[in-house]
């Protein structure tokens, strides 16, 4: 819950840190924008190792067998 919740404003600081970079000539926007990419995909790991673990899916269902012995 606590990933989710820091998630918009972690990348919204990103975003201006990435901006005034620009405006004060250090690297241009379009340098840096991969940045963005790195952070998201740093922050949907973190959301996934926080996350409780998932039961194991029940097997599928098993078909009936068909009349007359006849294998699909």
């Amino acid at each position: 819950m606590f990933a989710q919740a820091i998630r918009g404003p972690i990348l919204l600081i990103t975003v201006g840190v990435l901006f005034a970079m620009q405006q004060s000539d250090v690297l241009p926007f379009s340098h840096t924008w991969p940045l963005l990419i790195i952070v998201i995909g740093v922050l949907k790991l973190i959301e996934r190792m926080a996350a409780p673990p998932r039961p194991p899916l029940p097997p599928p269902p098993m078909a009936p067998p068909m009349p007359g012995g006849a294998v699909r």
